[in-house]
C-alpha cells in the first residue's frame, strides 16, 4: 500500500472512530441521565474541537508516519501511549477550568470514560486498517520488489522467511552475489550491478545476508545503494558494522536491522518547519540594529563585499548557496577551497570577533526561510569537501539525507574542524543526531548554542 492511500485510510478511520468516541461520550455524559450536570453541553462545536485535537496529537505522535508493515500489536500499543497522552493533557485543561468555574470534581474523572471510548474505538479502527494490509499481502497483493543480497546459508534462510511470512511484504526477485562463484537460476547479477539491478527490477526492497567473512563489504554494498530509493535492511549478525547507524524491527519474529530509518514524525517534522520559519522571521528582525552595525563595521575595515556566498552541499545533494557575513580577506581561496584553522591569518579582526560569537552565521536564517537549511541539523559542506570525504569515510553519504543546519549537535560537543580527522570526529556526532532526530533534541542544542554565544565559547 503506497504511502498515500495508507495515510488516507488512517485518517478516514481515525474521523469515525474518534466522532463515535465523542457521541458514545456525549450520550453517557448528557443523554443518559447516569450522570448530574448543570448546563446542558454543546454537541456539534466540540466534535469539531476534540477532533482537530486529536488529529494534532496524532500527527506529533507519528500515528501517521508510514509503516509498510506494522504489527497489529504495535499499532494499538501506540494508540493506548497516544491516547493517554493527549487525555493526560485534556484533564489539566478540564481541571483548570473547573477551578476557574467552580465546577464539582466530578468533571475530571468522566475522561476517564473518555479514555477508555477513545481506545476502544480508535484502537479497534487501526487494529481493521492492519489486519485488512496483512489480508492483501497474504494474497500477494501489494507486495514490494526485494532482492536479497548474499548467496550463502544465511541468504537461503533469509529466502525461505520471505516465502514462509508473505506478511512480511516482500515478493522475492532474486539473488545479488559477491563474486562468481554463486550460479543459481534465481542469480540476477554481482554486487557491481546493484544499481543497474535495482532499477532494471524495480526493487523497492535490499535485503542484505552477508556471511561472516564478507562483513567489510558491508558498506561497499550500501554505498552502491545510495542514489537509489530502495530500503535497505540488515540480518543482525551484522549488527556490529553499522552500530550506531541502525534500527532494529521485528515482525513475527523475524528479525530486521534498517538502515537509515525515517526517525521523525510527520507532525514533528512539520512543527519544525513552523518553529524554523518563526524563529528565522522573528531574528532577523529583532536583530535588524545589529546586522546593521556588523554591515558598516565589515565594509569600512577591509575591502571586498559584506557577504560571502559559498556553494554547499544540501539535503539529496542538492546544491545551494550559503550566506555568510564575510569573515576573511577578499580572495581568502583564491588558490581553492581549505578549511579554515582557529587562528587563520586570513580572517579580518571584525571577523574574528562576530566568529567569536557565531554572528557571521546569521544571514543563514535566509537559507532557512529558503526552506535549504534548518536551524538545527550536520552543517554543510562544500562540494569538493564532499567529494573527498565521500572518498575517505564510506558512509558519509548519510549526512545528506537530512536538512543541514545552522548549529548542530557536533557543533556543541567537539572543537573546531581544521583537518579531516576532526570532520571524522564530528561525523560520530552528526550520525547521533540523525539517528535520534526529535524536537526535544533540537531544543537541547539550540540551548547549548545560545550558552556558547554568550558565553563567547565560539571559533
Amino acid at each position: 500500500m503506497s504511502k498515500v492511500k495508507e495515510r488516507i485510510l488512517l485518517l478516514l478511520s481515525d474521523f469515525i472512530t474518534i466522532n463515535i468516541a465523542w457521541v458514545l461520550y456525549y450520550l453517557i455524559r448528557v443523554e443518559s441521565g447516569w450522570i448530574p450536570y448543570t448546563a446542558a453541553s454543546a454537541f456539534l462545536i466540540p466534535l469539531g474541537a476534540v477532533y482537530l485535537y486529536w488529529i494534532l496529537i496524532f500527527s506529533f505522535a507519528g500515528l501517521y508516519q508510514h509503516w509498510f508493515v506494522r504489527s497489529r500489536f504495535d499499532e494499538f500499543a501506540s494508540v493506548i501511549k497516544t491516547v493517554s497522552f493527549g487525555c493526560f493533557i485534556l484533564f489539566f485543561l478540564i481541571f483548570l477550568d473547573d477551578a476557574m468555574s467552580d465546577t464539582k470534581a466530578i468533571s475530571r474523572f468522566l475522561i476517564l470514560i473518555y479514555w477508555g471510548l477513545m481506545i476502544v474505538t480508535v484502537g479497534s479502527g487501526r487494529i481493521l486498517i492492519r489486519s485488512f494490509q496483512m489480508t492483501m499481502l497474504q494474497k500477494g497483493i501489494g507486495l514490494r520488489n526485494a532482492i536479497i543480497v548474499g548467496t550463502g546459508k544465511r541468504g537461503g534462510e533469509l529466502e525461505s522467511l520471505l516465502t514462509k511470512f508473505p506478511q512480511l511484504g516482500y515478493k522475492f526477485s532474486g539473488y545479488v552475489s559477491l563474486d562468481n562463484s554463486h550460479d543459481k537460476s534465481k542469480n540476477l547479477g554481482m554486487t557491481g550491478d546493484l544499481k543497474k539491478i535495482i532499477q532494471e527490477k524495480k526493487i523497492s526492497e535490499v535485503l542484505i545476508a552477508l556471511e561472516e567473512h564478507d562483513k567489510e563489504k558491508l558498506f561497499d554494498i550500501i554505498r552502491s545503494c545510495q542514489e537509489t530509493d530502495v530500503n535497505l535492511k540488515i540480518m543482525p549478525d551484522t549488527y556490529e558494522i553499522v552500530s550506531g547507524l541502525a534500527k532494529t524491527n521485528q515482525l513475527y519474529g523475524v528479525p530486521f536491522i534498517e538502515v537509515m530509518p525515517e526517525i521523525m514524525p510527520y507532525g514533528s517534522k512539520l512543527f519544525k518547519r513552523v518553529l524554523d520559519v518563526t524563529i528565522s522571521g522573528v531574528l532577523l528582525i529583532l536583530l535588524a540594529p545589529l546586522l546593521l552595525i556588523i554591515i558598516l563595521s565589515i565594509k569600512l575595515s577591509s575591502r571586498g563585499p559584506v557577504f560571502y556566498l559559498q556553494q554547499r552541499v544540501g539535503r539529496g545533494s542538492k546544491l545551494f548557496n550559503m550566506y555568510k557575513f564575510r569573515s576573511m580577506v577578499k580572495d581568502a581561496e583564491e588558490y581553492g577551497p581549505e578549511w579554515a584553522g582557529e587562528k587563520d591569518p586570513r580572517i579580518t579582526g571584525i571577523g574574528r570577533l562576530i566568529r567569536k560569537v557565531y554572528l557571521d552565521e546569521i544571514p543563514q536564517l535566509i537559507n532557512v526561510l529558503k526552506n535549504e537549511m534548518s536551524i538545527v541539523g550536520p552543517r554543510p559542506e562544500r562540494p569538493y569537501f564532499v567529494e573527498m570525504l565521500s572518498r575517505e569515510i564510506p558512509y558519509y553519504y548519510k549526512r545528506l539525507t537530512v536538512k543541514p543546519g545552522i548549529t548542530g549537535w557536533a557543533q556543541i560537543k567537539h572543537k573546531y574542524d581544521s583537518s579531516l580527522d576532526d570532520v571524522r570526529e564530528k561525523l560520530k556526532f552528526d550520525f547521533y543526531y540523525i539517528e535520534n532526530m526529535s524536537l526535544k533534541l533540537d531544543f537541547k542544542i539550540m540551548v547549548n548554542t545560545f550558552l556558547v554565544i554568550i558565553f563567547m565559547k565560539g571559533h
